[in-house]
């Protein structure tokens, strides 16, 4: 017969090893969470983790993030695991209205049921904050979520992920990273008018609404936005920030602030090597050349060596692990040149991540360069060494010189 003692001490046991349990549980719905950057969303400026406010911008209106906290009136306090996973794998709320797909289902729908209980049982941990929804400002007709059930049927399909038997476990994990809880294809794909993204060819790049970046093309095949790239590259931008080819700016830089450089080394491998799998590219139709591209090229040589070449180098390459090479860049290249333009007037500000805690930025040249001047050295830089990109023109950077977005 057991004795007092000994029945004492296997339930301490009993309850340790539950706690510990509970411990690995939240831990890992936290990690899942960072992986699919809800936090970027759900958190406002200065606001609590988690607790909603942020303002989503789309073309059809602006829509505040809800309230992520387990508070019983603003939060998901009510809720149960299965709305939580009926959220993510059908877009629809738990009392079954449809979501608008600025909340990315279209991806998180490949999510697996364990993941999204993990990610819920780790938000119902969170400290329950009160903060109510602000109404959108989405506009008529868009607002009218009866549309919604048209949308879904010609642009949703809903289904968990399905492993590729003919792939490896590592292919098969970035694949479900990419695809589903990183939800990649949200920014680096163009939309139709109605908001839907172009899946064919995936992760082919395009503009991010309203937020005017181009999100780049993510195929490391002939003509792929990373061809060249490495699967090291591509692991060193997703952990530190910056890597051989170039810099996370722009809502990249954020999502590698606040998702991607916490991610274990394994996942990260396994995103590159999903990634050097995505087919190769038809060659981009770049947009006609000014006439006197030459001559604008010429003139933007010398605002280059005046302001540029010191940090970047004569040659565009960079130097060292400070300043990201030119030559080869996918922010220079890409087929808009919005990004060029942007990093020029208003700067280049990498993430801090903890691999690279104090970054170099550039300085913005908004006041010191005229539209003529800006659109030249942007030519020059998109014609100049390896790189073959179209011209801008003084009106594209009229046009972005005040535009909002980014970070």
């Amino acid at each position: 017969m057991k004795t007092t003692l000994q029945i004492a001490a296997l339930l301490v046991a009993l309850i340790t090893c539950r706690s510990a349990l509970t411990r690995d549980a939240l831990a890992e719905g936290q990690y899942l969470t960072t992986i699919g950057d809800c936090a970027s969303c759900h958190t406002a400026r200065n606001g609590k983790p988690m607790a909603g406010g942020r303002v989503v911008p789309t073309p059809f209106g602006a829509i505040p993030s809800p309230n992520l906290t387990p508070d019983h009136e603003t939060g998901l306090g009510t809720w149960r695991a299965e709305d939580f996973y009926q959220a993510l794998h059908s877009g629809k709320a738990h009392d079954g209205t449809s979501l608008y797909p600025a909340f990315p289902f279209t991806s998180y729908t490949k999510v697996t049921r364990a993941d999204s209980d993990a990610m819920f049982a780790y938000l119902k941990s969170l400290p329950a904050v009160r903060n109510p929804d602000t109404p959108n400002t989405l506009r008529w007709p868009y607002r009218m979520r009866s549309l919604m059930a048209s949308w879904r049927l010609m642009y949703f399909d809903e289904g968990e992920y399905q492993p590729d038997p003919k792939q490896s476990a590592q292919w098969n994990r970035g694949a479900y990273l990419v695809q589903g809880l990183g939800h990649c294809n949200e920014c680096h794909a163009n939309r139709n008018s109605f908001g839907a993204m172009v899946t064919d060819p995936f992760l082919a790049g395009g503009l991010i609404p309203v937020q005017n970046w181009y999100a780049p093309d993510l195929s490391m095949g002939p003509e792929g936005g990373l061809a060249g790239w490495s699967e090291a590259d591509v692991v060193a931008l997703l952990k530190t920030g910056r890597s051989s080819k170039g810099s996370a700016l722009g809502p990249m830089a954020e999502v590698v602030l606040k998702s991607t450089q916490h991610l274990t080394d394994d996942d990260l491998a396994a995103i590159a090597t999903y990634l050097k799998t995505l087919p190769p590219r038809a060659p981009v139709r770049q947009r006609g050349n000014a006439v006197d591209a030459a001559q604008v090229a010429q003139a933007g040589q010398k605002v280059y060596a005046q302001h540029c070449a010191d940090c970047h180098g004569a040659d565009g390459r960079g130097k060292g692990d400070a300043y990201p090479p030119l030559d080869g860049n996918v922010s220079v290249t890409e087929p808009t040149g919005i990004n060029a333009i942007r990093v020029v007037l208003s700067g280049g500000f990498a993430p801090a991540t903890a691999s690279h805690p104090r970054p170099y930025s550039m300085p913005p040249f908004a006041q010191v360069l005229t539209d003529d001047d800006a659109a030249a050295v942007v030519t020059y830089i998109r014609h100049a060494w390896s790189n073959r990109a179209s011209s801008v023109s003084p009106n594209d950077v009229r046009a972005y010189r005040s535009t909002p977005g980014g970070i």
